[in-house]
Parts: structure tokens; sequence; C-alpha cells
């Protein structure tokens, strides 16, 4: 099986601080550069799983890359360049604490949670009498708050703004952004044959200025079903087929798992974490409408600190 990264520790020239995600350990130089690793680690119900994907980290940085440069029109991203497979250099900006997630369709944990009466997120009020993966009326944005650690939790677009967690002018700034992107990315989903269920953003602020930030319409942070069969399935009330990470969420379900106390992670099996890495590679695929190359999986640390050391030289030329 391909070898899969699953830590780091790099000391890279003017480094300041290191922060280590989920999935992403983020390398501060300076004052005003990041260093954004995108390694194999995977989480789901907040919970950084066992084992490591091999090439997840390939595919979610270079899916985020190809749709940073797609959306660049519509706002400006914190990118400077992409120096490795797995990594992502840019601008440091101040991040909003709070995720802004946009949903065209009712499934995942909103359907979960409508299916127990639910019928409010976010101060969003839900129609009443919807199916299992139905289409919004328009989609809607229900955020959240980003916590350091364990669950991030649902909040209103009022109650941000109250408890002074963003200002009203940044928060119209981020809500019309998110809308513009998701109707981007929504629009190149359908020419891959696809469609954008949901999707999350992040924000942050540089120099007075608001920039998106972190991954945009990768499985980590986005789902996907396929346009083919949508109604028929739809009207059958069959599941989707989808390309996401939701297909990890509802294997770990079907094992006894859902991220609460007690509970063990079943084993991850060589050939399931092969199966995801294939679903990873068949979601670049059909996103990007071009074959994943598969980077030099031999020493992937000093690949990646020849790569990054070279890129902070020319960035300080």
């Amino acid at each position: 099986m391909a070898t899969a990264l699953v830590k780091t520790d790099f000391n890279f020239p003017g480094q300041t601080g290191v922060y280590h995600g989920k999935v992403r350990d983020v390398y501060s130089i300076g004052q005003d550069t990041l260093v954004m690793i995108a390694t194999d680690r995977i989480s789901a119900f907040d919970v950084i799983l066992p084992e490591g994907i091999p090439y997840k980290g390939q595919v979610l940085n270079e899916i985020a890359t190809y749709f940073l440069d797609a959306t660049a029109d519509i706002v400006p991203n914190w990118k400077l360049a992409t120096p490795d497979p797995m990594v992502a250099v840019g601008i440091r900006c101040e991040g909003f604490r709070v995720e802004m997630i946009i949903r065209g369709y009712l499934t995942g944990s909103a359907w979960r949670d409508y299916q127990n009466g639910v019928r409010e997120i976010c101060g969003v009020t839900l129609p009443e009498g919807m199916k299992e993966n139905e289409k919004f009326p328009e989609p809607i944005i229900t955020p959240t708050t980003k916590a350091d650690a364990g669950h991030d939790m649902n909040i209103s677009k009022e109650e941000i703004i109250a408890q002074g967690i963003v200002s009203a002018e940044d928060y119209e700034v981020m809500e019309r952004y998110t809308r513009l992107l998701f109707e981007r990315g929504t629009k190149m989903a359908a020419e891959k044959g696809l469609i954008l269920v949901d999707t999350k953003y992040e924000f942050g602020k540089h120099d007075g200025k608001v920039y998106l930030i972190d991954e945009i319409h990768t499985p980590d942070s986005s789902r996907y079903f396929y346009a083919d069969g949508y109604a028929e399935r739809f009207a059958a009330g069959e599941p989707q087929r989808q390309l996401s990470k939701e297909f990890v969420r509802q294997w770990l379900i079907e094992h006894g798992f859902m991220g609460q106390p007690g509970q063990k992670v079943p084993e991850m099996t060589p050939e399931f974490i092969e199966s995801v890495t294939t679903r990873y590679i068949e979601l670049y695929e059909q996103l990007t409408g071009k074959p994943f190359i598969k980077a030099d999986e031999k020493n992937i640390s000093d690949r990646i600190a020849v790569n990054v050391l070279d890129c902070l030289q020319q960035i300080n030329r």
C-alpha cells in the first residue's frame, strides 16, 4: 500500500509558529506568510481517524488550488503559490471565527435533524414536508462557530453580529461572497455531471480586506451528487450516488461509531483505506476533468521541505 503522510515536523527559515489541525498543518513564516500542508490524515465526526489515506492530501490541495484559481475573479484569496502537490503557500489572514456553510439540498446532518422534528437551522426556517436529498427553494446559509477542538456549533447570522463575532459589515461581505462562490461551484460541477450539494467557506482579513482562505470545493468541505440519475433516485426514495466524505461517515455509522464518548473507531483495513483513496481520486478526476497524476511517495517530507524552501526563497527575493 502507498505511503501516507500523517505527521509533519518542519522548521522552515523564518518560522514563527505552527498549528496542527485535523487534517492540515499550517506553518507561520514571519508575520505575513503561511505554509499550509494538506496531510493524508482524515477526520469524521470531529475525530481524527487512526489511519491516513494515501494521496488524499494531494487530492485536496490540488482541487483547492483548481477552485481558488477559478474563483479569483469573485473574491480575493490567500494563495500565492503551490510549490508541492501537498502544499499551498499564501498570505496570512486573521480568520473569522465562523465557517460559512451553504446548503442547496436537505441531506446529511441537516436531514438527520429534520427527521427529528427540527424545522429551523441557524435562524433559517425550513419548509414542511421535505424529503431526504430534496433541493431547497433557494440555497440556505447555516454558519457555525469555528472551534479549535471538538464540535463546531450552529449559530445564526443575528447571533454572530449581536455577539460581536463578526461585524455586520464584514458578515454581509462574507454572505455575498458565499452565495457567489456557491453559484460558481454549482455551475462548474454541473459542467462535469455533478451536483454541488453543500459546502463551507472560510474567510479572513488582511490589510482591511476580506479574503477567502483555506480550501474550497474539496471532498472534505463539500458534498457532491452525480446529476445522472438524481431525479429517478429521489423519486424512488433511494440513496444518491455521491462523491464526498459522507461515505466514510456512513461506513463509521454502520460500524457503530459517531464520535460519541466510549465509542471505538472500527478497524480501517488496507482494503477500506485503498477504497477511500480511489474515491478521492475519482472526485478529483470528475471535478477537474483531468487525470490524477500521483506524486512521488518516496521521502514525502524531504520532497516538501525542498520545494517549500525554494518557494520561500523566491518570495523573499
